[in-house]
């Protein structure tokens, strides 16, 4: 199982980093939300201030590539393995800059992508 950050986590369960990590969860990943909005997500607690976490093999984005710029050294800090850009995420910048540092990228949907078995 994949140990998964979800970088804009919210408790809103209309929002779809919620729906993700939820369903991670209910697939067997670790999940580790982190997000501006305190609160939970299935008895999990959504972190506001980015912890520093071991053995990250993925990071999936649920922030617009504006809110994305200040999490760049705190992404490269984990050393994730991939980067998910969900839909409304892509960031060619961000992609760039991760693939110099060996890090696989992917545009896609973490929820269509845990449905069909990509994930």
């Amino acid at each position: 199982m994949k140990k998964t950050l979800i970088l804009g986590a919210t408790p809103n369960p209309d929002r779809y980093a919620y729906m993700a990590t939820s369903k991670l969860k209910a697939y067997g990943h670790e999940v580790l939300p982190v997000g501006i909005k305190k609160g939970e997500i299935e008895g999990i607690r959504i972190e506001n201030t980015p912890p520093q976490y071991e053995g990250v093999d993925t990071i999936t984005l649920y922030l617009n590539p504006e809110n994305q710029k200040p999490y760049y050294d705190y992404i490269f800090s984990l050393k994730p393995k991939r980067i998910i850009f969900n839909p409304g995420t892509e960031n060619f910048d961000l992609i760039r800059l991760a693939k110099e540092r060996g890090i696989e990228t992917e545009l896609g949907c973490t929820l269509v992508m845990l449905s069909i078995g990509t994930y």
